[in-house]
């Protein structure tokens, strides 16, 4: 006669009970649940009435639950809420790739030098003109003389 038995894929996912069924993270979180709804409901049930205080009260108690149970990919709850808030809200935006092509910038560059050249001519030409107005206005003194 043989014996099966089931062995976890994953030996890693297997999770150490704390207290029953629970882990330390989900017993600690339903006891902040409990220690949070349960004062909130004897508080307002005087005021709100049974039904509406049971509900408010599952309401406040609703976070802690997801923050005790939910897991994704081993992340728990309150990481992974960080993490999505950082992603949309802290450094949001599109990341796009650019490719730096080398031939537009010597492009770039080479369009750049000519620039510098034409302007130092006109530059030198400018000179050129306004050395020679004085030397015409020189010569007008001179001969004035």
């Amino acid at each position: 006669m043989a014996i099966s038995v089931d062995v976890a894929k994953d030996p890693g996912a297997i999770k150490q009970k704390f207290i029953g069924s629970f882990t330390r993270r989900q017993f600690f979180c339903f006891s902040a649940a409990a220690v949070v709804g349960v004062p909130f409901y004897l508080l307002t049930r005087k005021s709100f009435g049974t039904d509406t205080s049971a509900l408010m009260m599952v309401a406040v108690m609703l976070p802690f639950f997801f923050l005790g149970i939910y897991e994704k990919d081993g992340v728990p709850a309150e990481k992974y809420l960080m993490q999505m808030i950082e992603m949309k809200m802290v450094r949001p935006g599109i990341r796009r790739y650019e490719v730096v092509n080398l031939y537009e910038q010597l492009r770039k560059r080479e369009k750049m030098k000519r620039e510098v050249e034409t302007l130092e001519i006109k530059q030198r030409q400018h000179k050129e003109e306004c050395l020679e107005r004085i030397r015409k206005k020189l010569e007008k003194i001179r001969k004035q003389k």
